[in-house]
């Protein structure tokens, strides 16, 4: 009896493994990189000595900060995309071949040639391939026109 209570619960883990496939992928190009100008960081040269003494400046040291754009190039969509995370954003290699899904609002891509993990993109822009419409567009044939 004990044999069968056990054989039926491996049975039951064993389907529930295969419920949950792998996420289906697409694939893209990494085509082009882009900085792009996303604040100001400020940074105030105020310290609690200064303060507390009163020797403190009004100096402040402001630099732009610029944020990584990507333009994947996927079949039929050309998606302009920016690291979800920027304070830790990862330099992808332009030219290679990324693999990405949609999840909910954001984009998950990988990079199999980089590491390989999984990171969160937003996405700026979604345009469709010119190219590829006009590959697929029907031919004229009636001779009108």
């Amino acid at each position: 009896m004990r044999i069968r209570m056990v054989a039926v619960l491996l049975a039951l883990i064993t389907l529930d493994a295969r419920a949950k496939d792998a996420p289906a992928y697409e694939k893209g190009v990494l085509i082009q990189m882009e900085s792009s100008s996303c604040g100001y960081s400020e940074k105030d040269g105020k310290t609690v000595a200064g303060q507390i003494f009163g020797t403190d400046g009004q100096h402040k040291n402001t630099k732009q900060v610029l944020c990584q754009e990507y333009v994947l190039q996927a079949d039929r969509i050309i998606y302009r995309i920016t690291p979800k995370d920027d304070k830790h954003p990862v330099l992808l290699p332009v030219g290679e071949t990324a693999q990405f899904r949609i999840h909910k609002d954001k984009l998950l891509l990988r990079v199999p040639e980089a590491d390989g993990k999984e990171r969160e993109y937003l996405v700026l822009s979604m345009t469709p391939r010119s190219d590829v419409n006009a590959a697929n567009r029907p031919a004229n044939r009636g001779g009108t026109q």
